[in-house]
């Protein structure tokens, strides 16, 4: 009777130790997934600033451009830019620009 109940308290141990592993390894996981949705493909519409370094939207709010190269020439222009956004850090990753009534250009590939 009594290995019957050493037995079950081990399996009940082996059990819980299994149990926690599972669970202490899921946290990294989900902080991947909000890692990789920080910066979401999205637009942003508004002014270049004269350094062509950040735009202001129709809202006021200043985005931070982390390839300023891709704007060159568009200094002072009302442009769209297509590209991953960062909300967190108002940081834009531009892709394509597109001038007010022009049509889409890409960015310069580094």
């Amino acid at each position: 009777m009594r290995k019957v109940m050493v037995l079950c308290f081990a399996f009940v141990l082996v059990l819980s130790i299994v149990a926690v592993a599972q669970d202490a390894a899921q946290p990294t996981s989900a902080k991947q997934d909000s890692a990789q949705s920080a910066a979401k493909a999205d637009t942003v519409s508004g002014k270049v600033s004269d350094d062509g370094k950040s735009i202001t939207d129709k809202d006021g709010k200043s985005w931070t451009v982390s390839n300023p190269d891709s704007l060159k020439g568009h200094e002072g222009h009302e442009v769209t830019l297509k590209g991953d956004v960062d909300s967190s850090k108002n940081e834009v990753k531009v892709d394509s620009v597109k001038m007010a009534g022009d049509t889409m250009t890409e960015a310069p590939k580094k």
